[in-house]
């Protein structure tokens, strides 16, 4: 047995109905970097195990870039990140989680390293020795491109200037050979090796032999550096001209080639040893559609882990490792089963649960407010489309052009294609990648080697996006589309021409998905911006609880031990911030009015200005004021620190705001000017604080959020009742007002959450304090603890709706879940901006009239909430909401056998 593991696994196996006990009960991610360690998260393993959670679910553990705050851009695989506390700092971690009762969850990063040559000893080795490198398959790399010059080269962007004016300015150093090193050049921080061979005998005797400064010496350095393996350009030519695939747009990111078995293997190699050894139960896998073969890899990795897992300890014993996979369904995709993963990290629950806690009766008055706002009428599809297309032609050049000139290729090889030109291809394959409804397809090489359901699907949804592309193309672009279909369509092995342009395809679809919706349309349009969420299609406001329920109940048969998130890294807005925006929905007109007044008070100070953000701009603004507001009173006298450190929050996410939107500027090209009025606007109506329009927007921030709280604590017991295995993001236990990263990155108050966990002060006291948090905290704790007792019912349960009857029928949703002889009801409230107390999340008892909850066949039954401890009957089967929601807002209803 490893050293530093307990012999048994307290907590670990539950009790009560049984289980699955190999299987997660709840995780917590934790964001791991150099400030917050391994020592750290052994410091919260107490508190986490308190709260209930089975698991902890760690960001990357690899070794990263110095200083990375996120981990995901790998430089070494095969190593535990040292700044982490190194692989002695995993194990600690893991053998305090293992003594409380929990385990250990991976996200591993298989889709691209850093393509750093001074930390990253595989991209190296690249550098030094081309083709022939030993790491040369394990990156992304075309090694005859178009451009000649790159025959047997990598392009390396990365000079601040272009490369004359680097090699003028000095920038450039040679670095003569040491004791501890080779030769090399040194290019601010970053160490270029050189070629074996390639050095000039002259230069170890002559150190001025390649000094930049002087003619001659920069002629021998330029003649030096063309004899490498790689190609320094200036940072701005990575779009148009790379030779390698990168992660989405960001050019210090390699794509790594997974389907090498050899590179599968290395890449691999340390999560395996750990699994086998017992220090960690499961992974998640990132960015899973950025592969080759997304299918085929999970299938692999499937039956790597279940083989390492049969060789753990006896005492450490895990039959099925869990294994989940970060990827964005579409609307109606679904998961195919043939990927033998166990489901998503959550996002499509993210999206499913938001949306019923809408009001769909607010879609078209907010959507009239926007257009009136905006001046833009489009819906939200139509922003997606012309995001892709400037995407394609700004951004993603290299990967659109590269494709384009590979479908040419292709055609020219036979006499029934060879006349379709390669202008035709171009604009047919933008016209196709602006329809694809989805992240990407699934076109394997071999025809039926996939699920024929999920084979259907991808030819579905390719007749759909080629009918939609087709409208707009003249007679020749439309025989160039039919022809990329074909492509698409036709098995090919892996390294054939059509298996490359394949393969190109569909690894070029997810970065224009997720560059053009929800790092562009996601800024540009703000009809209510709680839709704006990552895996949710803003164009969809509401979802009908009928609905839900379905979609509930296919999750329970499809993928039950799927992940539930409602809050990530990766998030655009933090859980609760969402759920205060979703209030808009119930009240549009009172929303609209209280933006005229905003505008008016406003009109002199625009009047003013060298430049006025947009109105669209403006009312996107508001709501990311009126979402994010502080729970808590930040208008005291002793508060303007707070409305400070707010301020800041707002500030840097309307600069990200500006820049992804790319209306005005983008990251590479910004609008100085713009942002600067942008930034102008914000604080000017800050500038009579505590009075005047901003103090006017936090005062309907404060009138809507008791009503959003509801539907957060509506969202945290659906998330921990559903099926599937609920995560808890970092510190969200308490409300959860962030905005994009890296706002939603934050370092949690783990001191005062510990303490507000240890409060005994009971629902009364937390209900009437409800700004503080514990309430959400404590319903947590809770029904973890719940979930601990029946894990089987939880885990396994079958689903079923639960009917209302009444006045206030569309403000309940409820459903059951079944095991055997167990049952468990989930209540929650929704929709409460009319009916909400005014002074606590909840409606007043006597608001609930004669409404009741069917709960089963006519005759009588007793509930016991497992919240309060509170006996319910049922007489006739039904269950006066009065009775079950007089206390909180929410209930769990427990029927023993």
């Amino acid at each position: 047995m490893p050293a530093g593991l307990p012999e048994s696994l307290p907590g670990s196996h539950g009790d009560g109905d049984g289980g699955d006990h190999d299987l997660p009960r709840a995780t917590a991610r934790l964001q791991l970097h150099p400030g917050f360690t391994f020592a750290d998260a052994a410091a919260v393993v107490d508190y986490y195990a308190a709260l209930g959670v089975s698991h902890l679910y760690l960001s990357p553990v690899c070794s990263a870039r110095p200083a990375s705050t996120h981990g995901y851009d790998v430089t070494d695989f095969t190593r535990v990140r040292d700044e982490l506390g190194g692989e002695p700092g995993l194990k600690a971690l893991a053998g305090r989680a293992r003594a409380a009762g929990l385990g250990l969850v991976l996200d591993i990063v298989p889709n691209h390293m850093a393509a750093d040559p001074t930390h990253n000893h595989w991209w190296r080795d690249v550098l030094t020795h081309g083709r022939a490198s030993r790491c040369a398959a394990s990156f992304d790399i075309d090694w005859t491109p178009r451009d000649p010059a790159l025959h047997g080269k990598v392009l390396l962007p990365i000079l601040g200037q272009s490369y004359w004016d680097t090699l003028v300015a000095g920038e450039l150093q040679w670095v003569p050979a040491s004791a501890d090193d080779a030769a090399h050049l040194r290019y601010f921080e970053h160490s270029l090796p050189l070629a074996p061979g390639s050095v000039d005998a002259a230069a170890a005797t002559q150190p001025g032999w390649y000094d930049p400064t002087q003619a001659e010496g920069r002629t021998r350095l330029h003649a030096l550096l063309e004899r490498q393996h790689y190609r320094l350009t200036w940072w701005r030519t990575a779009a148009a001209a790379l030779n390698w695939r990168r992660f989405f747009e960001i050019s210090d990111l390699v794509g790594v080639r997974e389907e090498d078995p050899q590179v599968f293997d290395a890449v691999h190699a340390l999560v395996f040893r750990l699994l086998r050894e017992g220090w960690i139960d499961g992974v998640r896998v990132d960015h899973v559609d950025g592969l080759a073969d997304p299918a085929g890899y999970c299938r692999r990795l499937r039956a790597e882990l279940d083989r390492h897992a049969a060789a753990r300890p006896p005492l450490l014993r895990l039959a099925h490792p869990w294994l989940v996979v970060e990827k964005i369904l579409g609307p109606r995709e679904r998961l195919a089963p043939d990927w033998q993963v166990d489901g998503t990290t959550g996002y499509d629950f993210m999206d499913e649960v938001a949306a019923v806690l809408h009001d769909g009766n607010g879609e078209a008055p907010l959507g009239a407010l926007w257009t009136s706002a905006s001046g833009d009428a489009r819906p939200y599809a139509a922003h997606v489309a012309a995001a892709r297309r400037q995407v394609l032609e700004r951004h993603l050049v290299t990967e659109y052009e590269g494709a384009a000139a590979c479908l040419h290729d292709c055609a020219k090889q036979e006499p029934g294609t060879r006349d379709l030109t390669r202008a035709a291809l171009r604009r047919a394959l933008a016209a196709l990648m602006a329809a694809v409804p989805v992240y990407r397809s699934y076109f394997d090489a071999q025809p039926g080697a996939r699920d024929a359901t999920a084979a259907q699907a991808d030819h579905a949804m390719l007749d759909q996006a080629m009918q939609a592309a087709r409208a707009d193309l003249a007679p020749d672009e439309a025989v160039a589309l039919a022809f990329i279909g074909g492509c698409l369509r036709t098995p090919a092995p892996p390294d054939s021409e059509t298996g490359v342009l394949r393969r190109r395809l569909q690894q070029l679809m997810p970065a224009l998905a997720a560059k053009a919706g929800e790092d562009t349309a996601f800024y540009r349009y703000g009809r209510l911006l709680s839709r704006n969420e990552v895996g949710s299609d803003p164009g969809t406001l509401a979802l009908p609880p009928a609905q839900f329920h379905a979609r509930m109940a296919a999750r329970r048969m499809a993928c039950p031990h799927a992940m539930l998130a409602t809050a990530t890294h990766d998030h655009k807005r933090g859980e609760d911030t969402r759920m205060r925006l979703a209030v808009l929905s119930e009240m549009p007109a009172a929303w609209a009015e209280a933006v005229a007044a905003w505008e008016r008070a406003c009109a002199p100070l625009l009047s003013t200005l060298p430049q006025a953000p947009d109105p669209g701009d403006r009312l996107m603004l508001y709501q990311t004021l009126v979402g994010a507001w502080p729970m808590e009173d930040i208008g005291k006298p002793a508060g303007s620190n707070t409305v400070e450190a707010f301020l800041e929050r707002v500030s840097a996410w309307q600069l990200k705001a500006i820049r992804e939107a790319k209306r005005h500027g983008n990251w590479t090209c910004p609008d100085a000017a713009y942002e600067a009025a942008c930034e102008g606007f914000l604080r000017a109506i800050a500038a009579d604080w505590p009075s005047g329009v901003l103090a006017h927007i936090g005062q309907f921030a404060q009138h809507i959020a008791v009503a959003g709280a509801v539907n957060s604590l509506a969202q945290v017991l659906v998330q921990l009742t559903a099926p599937g295995i609920p995560d808890r993001y970092q510190g969200c236990e308490g409300w959860d007002l962030s905005l994009v990263d890296p706002d939603n990155r934050r370092p949690p108050d783990f001191a005062q959450l510990r303490a507000r966990l240890g409060c005994s002060a009971g629902w009364a006291h937390w209900l009437a304090h409800w700004r503080d948090g514990r309430i959400k905290q404590q319903l947590i704790r809770q029904v973890l603890a719940v979930r601990h007792a029946h894990p089987r019912l939880f885990a396994d349960g079958q689903y079923s709706m639960l009917a209302a009857q009444g006045a206030l029928v569309p403000q309940v949703l409820a459903f059951a879940r079944t095991a055997d002889a167990h049952q468990a009801i989930t209540v929650v409230t929704r929709l409460v901006a009319t009916q909400v107390d005014p002074t606590m999340p909840r409606i007043p008892p006597a608001g609930w009239g004669d409404t009741a909850l069917n709960v089963g066949a006519p005759q009588p039954s007793r509930w016991t909430d497992a919240l309060t401890g509170h006996v319910l009957d049922a007489p006739m089967g039904r269950l006066r909401l009065r009775e079950v929601l007089g206390g909180l807002p929410v209930a769990l209803l427990l029927r023993q056998p």
